[in-house]
């Protein structure tokens, strides 16, 4: 028996690939796009495919997970209750003490630059943790 084409054998990016494709729909498409924006944010991001089919972007510690939904796309970001969001993007998991996250609809406009500051500042954020 071999793995081709399996999960086993694929990259973290490809299964994220794979993932857009496989949506095929408006989903995939803010998907891809907000992956797009995390690596103009961050050149050096790590991708990883965790907990049997979550995106995740590293540097320095998680910065956040792509998880899609029926209705939405939500980016959840590891550390997102201590970052700054002066955009107010953060619409949801606003209760919790660590996390924060996005969740964009159907026809939702991203606010490029807000979300890549956003990104840098989360980076920034493991970054400076990293080093002490």
């Amino acid at each position: 028996m071999t793995t081709t084409g399996s999960q086993e054998s694929k990259s973290p990016s490809e299964l994220i690939d794979g993932r857009i494709k496989e949506l095929g729909d408006w989903r995939g498409e803010m998907l891809a796009r907000l992956r797009a924006l995390i690596h103009q944010a961050d050149p050096d991001v790590v991708e990883t495919w965790k907990w049997r089919g979550v995106p995740v972007w590293e540097d320095a510690g998680m910065i956040c997970t792509g998880e899609t939904y029926k209705a939405v796309v939500k980016l959840t970001f590891a550390k997102g209750a201590a970052l700054p969001d002066p955009a107010r993007l953060f619409n949801s998991s606003l209760e919790g003490n660590t996390r924060r996250a996005i969740d964009f609809q159907k026809g939702e406009d991203v606010d490029g630059e807000a979300f890549k500051a956003l990104v840098r500042a989360a980076v920034a954020l493991n970054k400076s943790k990293s080093r002490k």
